[in-house]
């Protein structure tokens, strides 16, 4: 399993009021989960009213595919035209191949069958 991370800083020149803010980071949420099915939040600069930093998270089982969901969400963000991307970080982590059978759960652990 891999876990694909970007993190996206946005930059908003002629912002004015975290209201405003709000309704810029809400939309970029909302169409990013929408059209990619993908973890999203802002995770930093939240009282800063000029910068955007939200975090997309996405896990498949080829990093190639990852990576490329992360560019294209990148790709995404950046021509819906609500604020450039000015910063990007991307992390690709890999898992283990695969839990293996019950016997590797925790003995605390409970799952239904």
């Amino acid at each position: 399993m891999i876990v694909g991370v970007i993190r996206l800083s946005l930059h908003l020149h002629d912002n004015r009021s975290l209201k405003g803010k709000r309704k810029i980071v809400r939309s970029l949420i909302d169409r990013t989960r929408a059209k990619f099915n993908a973890a999203v939040a802002e995770v930093g600069s939240n009282d800063n009213l000029k910068q955007i930093v939200i975090g997309v998270t996405v896990v498949g089982n080829d990093s190639s595919h990852v990576d490329s969901m992360l560019g294209s969400i990148c790709q995404f963000v950046d021509h819906l035209n609500l604020a450039p991307v000015v910063g990007q970080n991307t992390e690709l982590i890999p898992l283990g191949d695969q839990i293996g059978a019950y016997g590797d759960f925790p003995a605390s652990y409970e799952f239904d069958r």
